[in-house]
């Protein structure tokens, strides 16, 4: 088996996974219970955020825990919304953004409220002059993503937290989950930040949202005491624990792991450049772990397919897009919509070798001889 889809789910680190399960085991109380056993569990809990906290340059009191990214998205954009649309109602978010911020900022089209989207450059980059003439005094939120999910184009996002820090009533959100224990990340620039560690070797179904202590939200789940009171809800101690374990391991080893998957993703590109019909969608300025092409007059889901019977697995686009439609952020790119709907997103790890990505060359240039005639 070759798994080149990290981008969209990690496996679980071994002693992320052991903690997780010494945790459930030895802790059986709610961390919010008044007795001994939930005294025990709490310290840990506060033990665990202060320790995510410092690894993310954060304040213990700004860590949100959520369900997922998702719920993260969610919560940033509705509880921005919500409380502060009496400073205004409009918000601006990219092309390139994940469907949990798209969707919400749709649906608020309903209650009135105005949204634009930015463009991107010839690099994928959000256009800051046109952020510039379309940021507005009653513009309540920005969210951009730190890494786009399809292509892996990082963001300028110091230079659009500057643009952002003239309007003081605009609030600056990004969605960091393809970010963090990747590349270094600094929260400072922004006001609200989406984090989840399945991305990086974690568990699934859980998140974190970092919010400035300045910064008031409406909560979306409502219903009793948590670790804040934005977001209701047994603490789910285990995930915390192991969440800070994940983080750790990640940051520790973050500029090792990236040099080894920057060789790993030029290699692949050196070897894929001498197929006519491929075109590389992902530049210089995308993070190596993903790499995103296209493959000329090929349906992208016909080639995913018959990668898979050869049990390679790849991806066509984020997962959780609509099934049978075209790479939005690559149609945001290159306005073509077959070039958009004849993607291959490949993406690395470090647990990825060399002799896996020569399988998958192999297997590649099967697939393409049958499916493409030069």
């Amino acid at each position: 088996m070759v798994y080149l889809d990290y981008a969209a789910n990690s496996p679980v680190d071994k002693d992320v996974l052991d903690l997780y399960y010494d945790t459930t085991l030895k802790y059986i109380a709610n961390p919010n219970s008044s007795h001994k056993l939930g005294l025990e569990a709490k310290n840990l809990l506060d033990e665990s955020t202060c320790k995510i906290a410092k690894l993310l340059n954060v304040k213990n009191e700004e860590i949100i825990y959520t369900s997922g990214s998702s719920e993260s998205n969610n919560l940033a954009i509705f509880g921005i919304a919500k409380r502060y649309k009496n400073k205004g109602k409009h918000i601006i978010v990219s092309a390139l953004e994940h469907s949990s911020v798209i969707s919400p900022v749709t649906a608020l089209l309903d209650d009135g409220y105005e949204v634009d989207v930015l463009k991107v450059n010839h690099n994928g980059e959000v256009d800051l002059e046109e952020l510039k003439s379309i940021i507005r005094n009653d513009t309540i939120l920005v969210s951009i993503n730190y890494v786009d999910s399809e292509l892996g184009i990082i963001q300028q996002i110091e230079k659009i937290s500057n643009i952002i820090k003239g309007y003081p009533n605009c609030i600056f959100h990004t969605d960091a989950t393809q970010a963090v224990g990747k590349i270094n990340v600094d929260a400072s620039l922004v006001d609200l930040m989406t984090i989840s560690p399945h991305k990086f070797y974690g568990l699934n179904g859980f998140g974190i949202l970092i919010k400035k202590e300045n910064i008031v939200l409406n909560p979306i789940v409502l219903g009793g005491k948590s670790t804040t009171i934005y977001r209701s809800g047994a603490p789910v101690l285990n995930m915390i624990v192991s969440t800070a374990k994940a983080l750790e391991i990640a940051l520790n080893n973050m500029n090792d792991r990236y040099n080894y998957v920057k060789e790993l993703n030029e290699y692949l590109k050196v070897n894929l450049n001498k197929y006519k019909s491929v075109k590389f969608n992902s530049g210089d300025n995308c993070l190596p772990y993903i790499l995103n092409i296209s493959i000329k007059g090929i349906k992208s889901t016909t080639y995913v397919e018959m990668l898979e019977k050869h049990n390679v697995y790849v991806s066509v686009k984020a997962a959780c897009c609509p099934i049978n439609t075209m790479s939005k952020s690559v149609y945001a790119l290159t306005n073509d919509k077959k070039v958009a709907s004849s993607t291959l997103r490949i993406s690395f790890s470090h647990l990825t070798t060399k002799n896996e990505l020569n399988e998958f060359l192999n297997i590649f240039d099967i697939c393409y001889k049958e499916l493409i005639k030069e």
